[in-house]
Parts: C-alpha cells; structure tokens; sequence
C-alpha cells in the first residue's frame, strides 16, 4: 500500500518549493542600523563588525542613497558622541544641532521618502555609558525617562519619523507619546524596544559606539537592573502590553535568534507590528565561523532571516540588510 499523499511531491525542485514557501524575505522586511561619527570622508570598519562601518555626515549621505537605490527604505541612526561631550545630565543628546539631529536631516535631505528611525537612548551620551542617570550606584528611573522624552522631542524637531527607546526605563513610551503630542508630533511614531533582554550578544554594538558601562567603583558593572533576565518569558509579554497601552505604534524583541519562542509568543499576542533586532554578536558569530571557513555565509545568513521573519516579525533590524538584498538580486 503506497500512501496517497507524498510530501515529497512539494520538494521536488526549486520551482515548487518557491512556489509553496509559507516566509518570503523581501527588502521591505529590513531596518538598517547605521553608525554615525562625526568628521569628513570617514569610513571606519568596527573591528568586531567585519565589513560594518561608522559613516562620518557626508559619507552618510551617499551610503542611504545607495540603500534606497537598492531597495531598503528604512534606517535606524545610532550615533558615536565624542567622549569630550559625554557627562552624567545628557546634555548633549538635547543639542539641536548634536550629532543625531544633523544625521536625521542629512538623511532627510537626501532621501526624503527614507523612513528614518531614531536611537532615544542615554547610553552614547553618558560618562558611565549606562542608559540612565546614576546616582549613589543606582540607575535613576524617572529623571532618566525626562531625559528621553526631551531627547525624543529634539529627533522630531529634526525630522525623525519614528523614535526608538531602547534604554527599558520605566513609564518612558507613555511620556514620550504625551511630550511629543504637546509638541504637536502627533504623527510621529514610537518603536518601542519592549523586551530588550540583558544579553552577552551586545558587545560588538558597544564596541561601535563606545558605550560599554564603565568599570569603576559604585558604577552597576551591567544593565541587569534595567533590561530583562534572560530568564524571563511573561514578562516580556508584560512589558509589550504595557508599552503598547503607553502609546507604541510597534514594538521589537532584542536580541534574535536566542528569542524566537519570544518573538512568536509577542506576535500571538498583540496587534501592532512586531520587530526583530539581530543584533551585533550574532552578526560577529557568523562572520567569524565564515572567515574560519566553518559554515557558508550566505546559506546561514539566509537560514536565520528566514527564522526570524517565520517566528513572527514583521520588521528585521539586522547588519545583514545589504547582503541578503545583493543575494536577492542575484
């Protein structure tokens, strides 16, 4: 007796299998995270970032013009503030013409139907490079979350379309919606980063920025008081729904990979846009086992954007934009 259904019929070759195939990754799934310095005609590869660059303004420019040609219409702008600007208040993250305003607007004026979404975070700007304001070895939550909303209010005035709080302070989606409603933003969209987990994968993203929490006495060594235990499955669900009644038009899960059963339990969940950040040590695992010839780049690469968008997401932030969109075209 031979079965009458053979799932191997839908294998066969590639042209059934594309026909069939339930996840699709398209350019439109991408956020790209870009890194800003200031200077001119800078380039700078980050070292535990192969082929991933700090672009100074002027280079900028050029770099989202090429995404755009290629079909990326969204970025997401983190900054490197030069140490001499860096303090305890955050003053330099409220400069109208600080390092991220003049990013918003030079990305603006060269793709203007660019998405451009904002990093509304403390840590670029702070002596201790933590995402909050310290006092007596503590994180400060609500003068923390003043901060942020006045930072979020300066993107918008620059042109931001969306901002993206990523510290995890408490009550912060809620005052930055009421902040950028008084000042008439009320277009502007929020990407909250909902459950951001105090992850080990961070350390090449901090090496992009510089801005590792300093390792000096009374100073939290981690962001474990702020960002979630990775232990932690309901809470993240908590926190979602929190921010979501708070005013956050989407939300994200940081890390990726690690989170999947995360991802799928947001998205079963909520009914906003859901988004993924690959961050920056899974990048660096990849591009290492690749130079060490022990996987193949592109079917890896491949392999987890596609888990990634199957688990849920609706968005893909990910260092991995451009060569999946060049393996696309092929």
């Amino acid at each position: 007796m031979y079965p009458l259904r053979r799932n191997r019929r839908l294998r066969a070759n590639e042209a059934i299998r594309s026909m069939v195939r339930e996840t699709i990754i398209s350019p439109n799934d991408f956020l790209v995270p870009l890194f800003v310095v200031e200077g001119k005609n800078v380039k700078e590869e980050i070292t535990s970032m192969p082929n991933y660059f700090r672009y100074s303004l002027d280079l900028l420019e050029k770099e989202v013009k090429e995404l755009w040609n290629m079909g990326l219409k969204s970025v997401l702008l983190f900054v490197k503030v030069p140490d001499n600007l860096k303090d305890n208040k955050g003053k330099e993250a409220i400069n109208a013409n600080g390092l991220m305003q003049r990013a918003i607007k030079t990305v603006k004026n060269a793709c203007p139907d660019m998405l451009v979404m904002t990093d509304v975070a403390f840590d670029p700007y702070s002596a201790y490079g933590h995402d909050g304001i310290v006092q007596n070895g503590m994180i400060l939550n609500d003068e923390s979350v003043d901060l942020l909303a006045e930072m979020s209010v300066s993107h918008a005035q620059a042109g931001a379309d969306f901002v993206a709080p990523s510290d995890m302070m408490d009550g912060r989606i809620l005052a930055i919606r009421e902040a950028l409603e008084d000042e008439g933003f009320t277009d502007t969209g929020i990407m909250s980063y909902s459950a951001k987990y105090a992850s080990a994968f961070y350390g090449p993203f901090r090496d992009a920025l510089d801005s590792a929490p300093v390792d000096m006495k009374n100073i939290p060594k981690d962001k474990a008081t702020y960002q979630m235990d990775y232990g932690n499955r309901f809470e993240a669900l908590r926190e979602t729904e929190m921010d979501i009644d708070e005013g956050a038009d989407m939300v994200m899960i940081k890390p990726g990979l690690c989170y999947l059963d995360i991802v799928r339990e947001i998205k079963n969940a909520v009914d906003v846009p859901v988004a993924v950040y690959q961050v920056s040590g899974e990048y660096a695992m990849l591009k290492a086992a690749t130079e060490k010839g022990w996987l193949n780049h592109d079917a890896v690469m491949m392999e987890q954007i596609t888990a990634i968008k199957r688990a849920g997401a609706d968005v893909i932030a990910s260092y991995f934009a451009k060569d999946v969109v060049r393996l696309l075209n092929r």
